[in-house]
């Protein structure tokens, strides 16, 4: 992230896209999003979901982590995505080949559809029951258990409980 604090998700967004010299129109083309949808993000103009900002960023070449490094409040960005709030614990360390992110879920958090992305993902909660979507089959992860998977399988994770889901998320990059 530049020195500078950078006041929103999508200011940040356009800042990276800048940074990598690509179009808004090049961005969406590989992120699969389309151009009108990725204009609104970077005007602050709509929320984004887990799936679509992983797009963008494995297009920009950058942890999801990235959008949320050096967030000191607990609202900050993440308040602004439509379905999770997050807590980058990456300490802004960005050339590490994985990305711990905090995940908390509220009651009810079950929108949105399997995605897949490189690398592989380490999930343990903390706190409350996690449905976990890998390939197609549900499973649920008790408070203390945890799973890993290859990530370029369709995945999601969901809160069908009425009690908050707090998970670790560790994604790695493939090589």
């Amino acid at each position: 992230m530049s020195t500078s604090r950078v006041a929103s998700l999508g200011e940040y967004l356009r800042e990276q896209r800048s940074t990598a010299q690509m179009s808004s129109r090049q961005l969406a083309e590989q992120a699969g999003v389309s151009n009108p949808y990725l204009s609104q993000v970077e005007r602050g103009k709509s929320g984004v979901t887990l799936e679509s900002l992983r797009k963008i960023a494995d297009a920009l070449n950058v942890a999801p982590s990235a959008f949320f490094s050096g967030s000191t409040e607990q609202d900050d960005w993440a308040g602004r995505l439509e379905l999770f709030h997050y807590k980058d614990l990456s300490e802004g360390i960005q050339e590490a080949d994985f990305s711990p992110i905090l995940v908390t879920l509220q009651p009810g958090e079950n929108k949105g559809s399997a995605f897949s992305h490189n690398g592989y993902e380490f999930l343990f909660v903390t706190e409350g029951v996690l449905t976990v979507e890998v390939d197609g089959e549900q499973f649920e992860l008790p408070p203390q258990q945890s799973t890993m998977f290859d990530a370029r399988k369709k995945h999601y994770w969901f809160n069908l409980t009425d009690q908050p889901v707090r998970f670790l998320v560790v994604s790695s990059k493939m090589k």
